[in-house]
């Protein structure tokens, strides 16, 4: 198996617990140059809130989208689009990607933001 083959088995035992329990969950995706989060309903077919680096208003803020700075940047812009939506609580999926570095610090301002889980 390749790398992507195994995030994404690590990635599936999270999602059938969380699809389970009927959860929000507040997805993120990352590559090299991005980050990307989501806020996804319970029954997991539509898009609550949605933030990334690739937004022209966080691309003013932040020079690189793939540091450590733009994931708080998103980490703060996803708690606080969720809590304009009437989210407050949320299931948190790394997408199998190891809570360290970049998904950590999303995680940590998403935290800051307002978000619980």
């Amino acid at each position: 198996m390749n790398k992507k083959e195994t995030r994404l088995r690590r990635a599936r035992k999270t999602r059938a617990k969380i699809a389970e329990l009927k959860a929000v969950r507040l997805t993120v995706f990352r590559t090299n140059c991005h980050m990307y989060a989501q806020v996804i309903s319970g029954c997991g077919s539509v898009v609550l809130a949605a933030a990334s680096t690739v937004e022209p208003a966080v691309r003013a803020q932040v020079a690189n989208g793939g540091n450590k700075q733009a994931a708080e940047v998103v980490g703060k812009l996803i708690a606080e689009r969720a809590k304009a939506a009437g989210i407050e609580t949320v299931a948190f999926d790394r997408s199998g990607f190891l809570y360290h570095g970049r998904v950590k610090t999303l995680a940590e301002a998403a935290r800051e933001g307002g978000l619980k889980f």
